[in-house]
C-alpha cells in the first residue's frame, strides 16, 4: 500500500516527466525545475486533475552564496514556492534557480496564480530577483529611494545610508550610516553572595 506521500511523488512524476528533479525529505515533497521549464511546469501543476494545486500559499527568494558555510558551487539565487492542493490536500515546494548572478530573472506566475504578485514583489524589494511578465514589479517593504537588496548575504547589515528629520530643513534626508563600531564588554557580577539569597 503506498502512502500519501509516495502517490503525491508519483502523481508529480506523471505529470512533469523526466524534467524536474523530485525528492522527499521530513514529510515534505521539494520539485526543482530549470528556468525555462518554470511557468510550464507551474501550470501543470496548477492545471493537471491528479495534482490540482489550486492555491499558491508563499513564494520567496532564497540567497545560496554563504549556504553550507562558503561550501555552495550552485547558482546563488533561487525562488522558492509552496503549493497547496485542498482537493487532494496535499503541498509541495517548488524551487527554480536564476540561470545569471548577475541578474537574477526567472518568469512570473501571477498570470496562474494572483496571489503571486506581493510574493514576487518582495522577492524583488529583498534579493533583487526579477520577475519577467510582471505586470507592478516595483519595490514593496523598502522605500523607493532605498539603494540596494537587504536580504542579499553580501548586504551590509548597517546598510549604506540612513534618514533623519532635519529640523532646518523641514523635511526628511538621507545621509551616511553615521554608526561607529564598537566592542560590547560584558559585565561581570563579582559578588560573594550573588544567586544564594
Amino acid at each position: 500500500m503506498t502512502t500519501k506521500l509516495e502517490s503525491l511523488e508519483l502523481a508529480l512524476k506523471h505529470a512533469l516527466g523526466e524534467g524536474a528533479a523530485i525528492s522527499s525529505a521530513l514529510g515534505e515533497v521539494t520539485v526543482v525545475v530549470k528556468a525555462a521549464d518554470y511557468l510550464a511546469s507551474m501550470q501543470t501543476l496548477r492545471d493537471a486533475p491528479s495534482l490540482a494545486f489550486e492555491q499558491l500559499i508563499d513564494l520567496c527568494g532564497v540567497d545560496y552564496s554563504q549556504y553550507g558555510e562558503g561550501t555552495w558551487d550552485g547558482l546563488r539565487f533561487a525562488v522558492t514556492t509552496h503549493l497547496l492542493s485542498v482537493e487532494h490536500n496535499w503541498r509541495v515546494r517548488v524551487r527554480v534557480f536564476c540561470p545569471d548572478d548577475d541578474m537574477p530573472l526567472v518568469e512570473s506566475v501571477t498570470g496562474i496564480w494572483r496571489a503571486a504578485n506581493w510574493y514576487e514583489r518582495e522577492a524583488f524589494d529583498l534579493f533583487g530577483i526579477l520577475f519577467d511578465g510582471h505586470g507592478d514589479l516595483r519595490r514593496i517593504l523598502t522605500d523607493y529611494g532605498f539603494i540596494g537588496h537587504p536580504f542579499r548575504k553580501d548586504f551590509p547589515i548597517t546598510g549604506y545610508v540612513e534618514m533623519r528629520y532635519d529640523p532646518e530643513q523641514k523635511r526628511v534626508i538621507y545621509q551616511p550610516v553615521t554608526i561607529e563600531p564598537r566592542e560590547n564588554i560584558p559585565r561581570v557580577i563579582r559578588e560573594e553572595t550573588y544567586g544564594t539569597k
